[in-house]
């Protein structure tokens, strides 16, 4: 299966809207409020969509792994900058073990080539 840049462009615009909406979901103070509960609602449905597009050529497993672990990292780093939530040693070993699987998963899968 080709890999098209495409695909890993509408999968990079995956992961910043679903990081994008998970910013916002804690604006949302439980859904209470419109303004951030509509774009983190409308940030998840492009996030969505663009994976759905990635997905016409890589991979579900692929995929699936460097959103999800490409969305962790971010979260979190958006969490301590701007949340000002720390991480603990625990967590950074967490984080960089997701990190290291999504490595390994494209480094050495023969399903992502």
């Amino acid at each position: 299966m080709k890999i098209h840049l495409v695909s890993y462009l509408a999968l990079a615009g995956a992961i910043l809207c679903e990081v994008t909406g998970s910013s916002f979901l804690m604006k949302t103070q439980q859904f209470t409020k419109l303004t951030p509960t509509m774009v983190m609602a409308l940030c998840y449905l492009a996030s969505f969509y663009l994976l759905s597009i990635a997905l016409r050529s890589i991979p579900l497993g692929i995929a699936y792994a460097i959103w999800g672990g490409m969305g962790t990292v971010l979260i979190a780093i958006i969490s301590v900058i701007f949340f000002r939530q720390a991480l603990d040693t625990m967590s950074i070993l967490g984080i960089a073990m997701i990190v290291g699987g999504v490595v390994v998963l494209n480094a050495f899968s023969s399903v992502s080539h």
